[in-house]
């Protein structure tokens, strides 16, 4: 686990909040090089699956030639969601960093932790890396957006 990677899913997080978008990024590495990486982009494309994780677990399989990520870190941003937790198993990624936790949709111990379930392969987990940075960004975006909101309905 390097945190420095954290920086690099922080770098994908802004591009999502560039677009208006949750501010999420995730990177995946291997051998220490970037195989993958995305940010949310739910609204930009008009779909549920477009998470962070997602669109970077399709370009590390897309780079290595095989849905296998084994042998792989995820750092993302934001604590996984249930669909996300469930796309990390199946992908048998081997290790997952996040930042903030998130105490609506967490998997990893937000709301529930998918990863204690008796599954074939459970990751390592780390959280709280570069956690102020990443909450941060959120708590922005979230207050920018009340504001916003605020304005539109004065």
């Amino acid at each position: 686990m390097e945190p420095a990677f954290m920086d690099l899913a922080l770098e994908q997080a802004e591009k999502a909040q560039i677009l208006g978008e949750i501010p999420v990024g995730c990177v995946i590495i291997r051998q220490g090089q970037v195989i993958g990486a995305g940010y949310n982009r739910r609204e930009t494309d008009k779909t549920v699956l477009g998470h962070a994780e997602l669109m970077a677990i399709r370009q590390a399989e897309k780079s290595v030639g095989d849905w296998r990520l084994t042998g792989c870190a995820l750092y993302v941003t934001l604590e996984p969601c249930p669909m996300c937790a469930g796309a990390i198993l199946n992908a048998r990624l081997d290790t997952v960093v996040w930042g903030a936790s998130d105490t609506v949709f967490g998997a990893c111990g937000g709301v529930i932790n998918l990863f204690e379930e008796a599954f074939g392969r459970r990751p390592k987990l780390y959280k709280g890396v570069r956690e102020a940075q990443c909450s941060q960004l959120l708590t922005n975006f979230f207050c920018q957006l009340r504001e916003t909101e605020r304005k539109d309905i004065l």
